[in-house]
């Protein structure tokens, strides 16, 4: 057990409920969290006096502004300058109060659109992003700037974790913002309650996406915070990846249902492959464990007992 304090930003999203149920699993007795009620992470004055009166040991940086396809390229003036506030005011924090280690969580859309696969962490700002999430993917970059300026200047432990797409218990399923795993869960499943003959999915089905159950990544988390110093980001993943018809498939033979699916090549596919390079953290020993389709069995479970 550790008695270090962390204060882990965003635990009522999918990645932060996650690293809480790591850390205390893993034994560390005062884990801190707030509710967006009780700490409005865009307000300076407040994350700054939350810092002072907490004085947290560590803090893990889960707190963002997040969505698909959609979301992303409907709104990217909110994207970008709510997630700009939100992780500025907590680095800047973390840093007045003296944090002995902060861990930044980016995404893997940090990287070039066009970027060499699997995706080396030497390829950020070697390219142009992918348009439609451009925003959210500045706005970590940023973050990941931030970090290490802090850490070359100042010498703080600032660290910088880049996941892969994202899924499992707690996810959004609201077709409006969700991303494309959880979306497709809920789809299928409406169309096998109601009887539709069909399921329209976004785009011709030819990207290749990689998938990391949330629970892996949290383990990722803690095992960085306890191992790793370094400023240099690091990719976290699976290192396998499979098509958005793949996903689509598994998904209707894990939730039994023998309608068609359509792809609506109307709709914007994305970057046409995103897979990383995980070497970097397996080589320190870490790999992931949870298979894509015993993770979307786990994801659907917890679907259907909380929102079907």
């Amino acid at each position: 057990m550790t008695s270090k304090s962390v204060f882990v930003a965003g635990h009522r999203g999918l990645v932060g409920g996650a690293v809480v149920r790591e850390l205390r699993q893993a034994g560390y007795s005062t884990v801190l969290t707030r509710t967006r009620s009780e700490l409005d992470l865009a307000d300076s004055a407040a994350v700054r006096a939350f810092f002072e009166a907490e004085r947290p040991a560590r803090v893990i940086v889960a707190a963002a502004r997040v969505g698909g396809i959609k979301a992303n390229f409907e709104s990217p003036v909110e994207f970008l300058l709510d997630n700009l506030k939100i992780q500025n005011n907590l680095i800047e924090s973390a840093h007045r109060s003296g944090v002995e280690k902060l861990l930044f969580l980016g995404s893997s859309c940090i990287y070039p659109k066009f970027a060499s696969q699997p995706i080396p962490e030497s390829a950020l700002l070697t390219g142009a992003l992918e348009p439609t999430n451009e925003a959210y993917a500045i706005a970590k970059i940023t973050g990941i700037k931030l970090c290490q300026a802090y850490a070359r200047e100042y010498g703080d432990r600032f660290i910088s974790a880049m996941p892969t797409n994202l899924y499992g218990p707690g996810d959004n399923f609201d077709l409006g913002t969700s991303h494309v795993l959880p979306a497709l869960i809920r789809k299928v499943h409406e169309a096998k309650v109601s009887g539709a003959p069909e399921v329209s999915v976004w785009g011709s089905g030819t990207p290749r996406r990689e998938f990391l159950y949330v629970d892996d990544l949290a383990r990722a988390c803690r095992f960085l915070l306890e191992e790793y110093d370094s400023p240099e980001i690091v990719n976290i993943g699976v290192g396998e990846d499979v098509t958005i018809r793949e996903l689509a498939e598994l998904i209707g033979d894990i939730l039994d249902y023998h309608g068609r699916l359509v792809f609506d090549a109307s709709k914007p596919d994305g970057t046409p492959r995103k897979l990383l390079d995980v070497s970097r953290i397996q080589s320190m020993g870490w790999r992931a464990r949870v298979p894509l389709a015993e993770g979307i069995r786990q994801t659907y479970a917890w679907y259907v007992e909380n929102l079907a």
